[in-house]
């Protein structure tokens, strides 16, 4: 027994000295000698076969040993996780002297630039800029403006309605409403903001950007309509740009109409963007109801305006030659670097 002995820590003294700072041959040292089927493991099993007389010497040396192992074990596990720290902070060591890396810039996304650029055009002709609440009641969002209760805008397939004769407002005209119902004529002012709708297919979002001007004076003519929608997009596409004007409805002026600019994309020869027509709509217009005027208490017989809408969303597409909705929404970074702020 005592002959064994002395050869495992031998064998031990040796193996654990070559294993070095390796851990995993370290850690194989430790299942040859401790493990289940260890050299020590199988003496300690052994003991049970000594005599009496030998069995209490011979189970306090093995023991013994068994603690000395564990210690230089321990040890050298210790050594070896230094060493292993050690060449790793080595390897991570940040060289101060190498140039920095430029951060990554953010910008603003298009229909940011859109709005900023269109809300400048406006403030520089004399118009203010109003913003009302995206959660409106029935009245500013629907009965001021001239729609009955069986118009089918109001439909709940169309719009959010919430708790308390609330909804999410399907366009920003109530904040003309609420601009009228606060401030006498003479009125000139543009609501842009985010307006809800129950729309989703492939060139139409629940929440959009809207922006619609109003106008009210004495003697305000569709002339003065359409020369502002002429004066507003040749500063923002280009003195080349044409407007055009169609007949249309729309239950809050009367005459109404939709207008149109011809595309920026192909100069109106036809393209994907102006689904070959070489036209891009942008909304709707036409000289205020008298029945809005009568809602917020002004004389329509004392002041005459215009109004128009349009969505920045559209305008931002044809600005940036986008011919995709969803690139515009997806927040892609590849995307929103073409547009440095």
């Amino acid at each position: 027994m005592r002959d064994v002995l002395s050869g495992l820590q031998a064998d031990f003294d040796r193996e654990l000295r070559e294993a070095g700072v390796d851990l995993r041959v370290i850690d194989a040292v430790r299942v040859r000698f401790l493990g289940k089927k260890g050299g020590l493991t199988a003496l300690m099993k052994g003991l049970a076969a000594l005599p009496p007389e030998e069995r209490k010497t011979a189970g306090q040396a093995v023991n013994a040993e068994r603690d000395r192992m564990e210690g230089a074990l321990a040890a050298a596990v210790a050594l070896a996780s230094a060493a292993e720290r050690s060449a790793a902070l080595r390897r991570e060591r940040v060289d101060v002297t190498l140039p920095s890396q430029r951060p990554f810039a953010g910008s603003l996304h298009p229909v940011t630039l859109t709005r900023r650029e269109m809300e400048r055009i406006f403030r520089e002709m004399g118009f203010t800029v109003e913003t009302g609440p995206e959660v409106e009641d029935d009245f500013h969002n629907f009965q001021a403006l001239n729609m009955p209760p069986d118009h089918p805008a109001r439909d709940a397939t169309d719009t959010f309605y919430l708790p308390g004769d609330l909804l999410l407002r399907t366009h920003t005209s109530p904040v003309q409403i609420r601009t009228m119902e606060t401030q006498p004529p003479p009125i000139r002012m543009v609501c842009p903001g985010r307006v809800y709708r129950r729309d989703m297919d492939a060139t139409h979002l629940p929440m959009f950007h809207q922006l619609e001007c109003l106008v009210v004076d004495e003697d305000v003519s569709l002339a003065d309509l359409k020369g502002t929608l002429a004066a507003v997009w040749s500063r923002f596409f280009g003195n080349d740009v044409a407007v055009r004007l169609r007949p249309g409805y729309f239950p809050f002026v009367e005459p109404g109409a939709e207008y149109d600019v011809s595309c920026v994309a192909c100069g109106g020869s036809g393209c994907r963007l102006c689904k070959g027509s070489g036209w891009i709509e942008l909304g709707g217009a036409g000289m205020v109801h008298p029945a809005v005027f009568e809602a917020v208490g002004i004389d329509p017989e004392a002041w005459t305006g215009f109004a128009f809408g349009l969505g920045i969303d559209r305008i931002a597409m044809a600005r940036y030659a986008v011919d995709d909705l969803r690139l515009m929404m997806d927040g892609d970074v590849r995307f929103l670097a073409r547009f440095p702020s």
